[in-house]
């Protein structure tokens, strides 16, 4: 949220956000009640985040992308202006969660008739973020660490990387990226629908 002299200014992107979340639920003919029980939110957080008085958080996004079964990239990509062949690097959609400390560009977001994308994460050092779920069953991920150290634990599985290492695996379950630091970590994460 940024803050202007009238009080707060919710962010564009997060209006958008807000008002496709609202949409999905109207398409699927869902209470606020409804999507909360079946996403463990709470109505009043589904609200806020509609209403655009919450910018959310990676993880509400990933549950609400499991209920929904799309990537959290479609779900992005859904609120920003249809992307080009060509994306350049200026025009990279950009979001970031400050809570945890997870920054996210989508290097190579969603397009009609693709199956893959690109998405370039950056985690503090000492981020913690887990996914309860997967946004859709059976996601393939490939994780190359560009730089620093990251842990992914898959299965009850930890993964230990470092720079240059890249973990290829198919997400069925929960998930969870730490950065143990002492350095940031910047990783390239391609994703490929089923």
């Amino acid at each position: 949220m940024k803050r202007d002299e009238a009080g707060v200014t919710p962010d564009p992107v997060d209006v958008r956000l807000g008002a496709r979340l609202a949409e999905l639920r109207a398409e699927h003919g869902w209470s606020l009640g409804e999507l909360a029980d079946r996403s463990g939110i709470s109505r009043s957080t589904l609200s806020r985040a509609e209403r655009a008085e919450i910018s959310p958080t990676a993880s509400l996004l990933n549950r609400l992308c499991a209920v929904y079964g799309r990537t959290m990239s479609q779900l992005l990509s859904e609120v920003e202006a249809e992307p080009a062949p060509v994306v350049r690097a200026a025009e990279q959609p950009v979001w970031e969660d400050t809570a945890s400390g997870f920054v996210r560009r989508s290097v190579s977001p969603p397009h009609g008739g693709l199956r893959g994308e690109l998405v370039e994460g950056r985690l503090t050092a000492g981020a913690d973020i887990a996914y309860d779920r997967p946004p859709v069953p059976g996601l393939e991920q490939h994780i190359w660490v560009l730089e620093g150290a990251l842990t992914v634990t898959a299965q009850d599985t930890d993964h230990p990387l470092a720079t240059g290492d890249c973990l290829r695996l198919r997400v069925w379950g929960p998930t969870r990226f730490r950065c143990p630091g002492p350095d940031d970590v910047r990783y390239v994460l391609a994703v490929v629908r089923p």
